[in-house]
This record gives structure tokens, C-alpha cells and sequence, in this order.
């Protein structure tokens, strides 16, 4: 049922942008090759921080992917990789092909450092900043403008809009990991798009043998009746 469900999400996701989403602009190219070299005179500001959030969903996915990834069949470096280019494009097959899995241990450099609490500080310090200039000193009756019109804007919004939606799948997992069961960090994390778990990357405890402990329930089997 996840395989079906997060398959025909993809599928779906692939085909809007294909088929249904807006044309695309001439100036496409040239808008993109301006964002992505700091060259934003006379760029919506809401743009620009919509922009570069995406380049900081990677890294916050990567901080669990890399993790959930230990004990899958799967790598999930290819998938976290490819998501700093097409974003939920590319996380969408590894949340279908995935499954809960026990946290096997030990963590590598990599995982020390995609699960260090500066880290998760300096995203969130970013996604604040992105978040405070983005509604403070966007034009958003013209970002509305550019979505309606421009295939980029579009595209980008609604991945954006995925990977906050799609954020609690891998959250869920994670928790027991970290020895939490507190109802309340789901919702809390999700009330803030981008910014809710950046704070979740900063304040979550570090693997532990509780952690390691609690996240073999989420692999185990159900009980027969």
C-alpha cells in the first residue's frame, strides 16, 4: 500500500508538471542563472527566499534519509543527492521503495555531521531569515502572478509545499530513534513549513542505545491475534 501510494504521488507529481502545469517563460533560463548566483536586483523577494528554501530541504531531508537509510535494502544517498536538483521528485521513489527499519548502527563521520545540533541551528537560523525577509518584503500579489503564469514558480512552490508535507513520513520514524514519544512534535514540527523542522534537527537528542532500543518497534512485526 505505501509503494502504491507514494508511487501514484510521484507519478501524479511528474504529470502536473509535464502536462498540466504553466508554460514555460522565455526569460526561464536567465531568471534561474540569477538566483542561483546572487544576482536578485529587481527579483521578488518572495521568489528569492522560496529559492533558496529549496536549497535547504535537501539538507534537512538528508539529515534523516542518511539515517533511515542505514538497514534499508536501498542507498539513500542517491535519492537525497538528486533532491538538490528536482527535490520531491527525487525523495518521492525512496519514500515508496523504503521501509521502517531498526536503527542499525554506528553512525559514520557523515551521519555525526548531517546529525550535529549546529547543523540543525544553522538551517534554522536560514529558514528564519528566509521566512521573516520572504513575508516582510515579498511582493506576493506578484509572486501569485508568476505562479499562475511561469512553470518554474509553479513547480517550485508545489515541491516546496511536498517536502512539508511529506516531511512527518520520515519524522515518524526518527522519533523512536531518539527515545520520543511526545504527541506533540508532529504536529509542531509541520505548523512552521521549513522552519518546524529545522528546530526539530536542533533540539532532537542524539542516537542513543534508548533511542536504538525504541526504534526496533517501529521495524517489528505485528503481533498475530
Amino acid at each position: 500500500m505505501q509503494r502504491l501510494i507514494f508511487g501514484a504521488l510521484w507519478l501524479g507529481f511528474v504529470g502536473y508538471a509535464v502536462l498540466l502545469a504553466p508554460a514555460d517563460q522565455p526569460d526561464t533560463a536567465d531568471l534561474i542563472l540569477r538566483l542561483s548566483t546572487g544576482q536578485w536586483d529587481g527579483i521578488n523577494p518572495a521568489l528569492i527566499a522560496l529559492f533558496n528554501a529549496m536549497g535547504l530541504w535537501p539538507v534537512v531531508y538528508a539529515a534523516l534519509a542518511l539515517v533511515d537509510g542505514r538497514g534499508q535494502r536501498l542507498w539513500a544517498w542517491p535519492f537525497v543527492v538528486a533532491s538538490f536538483a528536482v527535490g520531491a521528485f527525487a525523495l518521492l521513489p525512496y519514500l515508496a521503495l523504503r521501509v521502517p527499519v531498526a536503527w542499525a548502527g554506528p553512525e559514520d563521520r557523515l551521519l555525526r555531521v548531517v546529525g550535529s545540533r549546529w547543523l540543525g541551528a544553522s538551517l534554522a537560523v536560514g529558514a528564519a531569515v528566509l521566512l521573516v525577509w520572504g513575508l516582510g518584503y515579498g511582493d506576493w500579489p506578484a509572486f501569485w502572478q508568476q505562479w499562475q503564469t511561469s512553470r518554474f514558480v509553479h513547480v517550485m512552490a508545489l515541491d516546496f509545499t511536498a517536502l512539508w508535507l511529506l516531511f512527518p513520513v520520515l519524522l515518524v520514524d526518527d522519533l523512536p530513534r531518539r527515545g520520543l514519544n511526545q504527541r506533540w512534535i508532529l504536529p509542531a514540527v509541520l505548523a512552521l513549513p521549513l522552519l518546524g523542522a529545522t528546530l526539530y534537527l536542533t533540539l532532537r537528542p542524539a542516537l542513543s542505545a534508548h533511542g536504538a532500543e525504541a526504534s526496533r518497534s517501529v521495524a517489528a512485526p505485528m503481533p498475530e491475534s
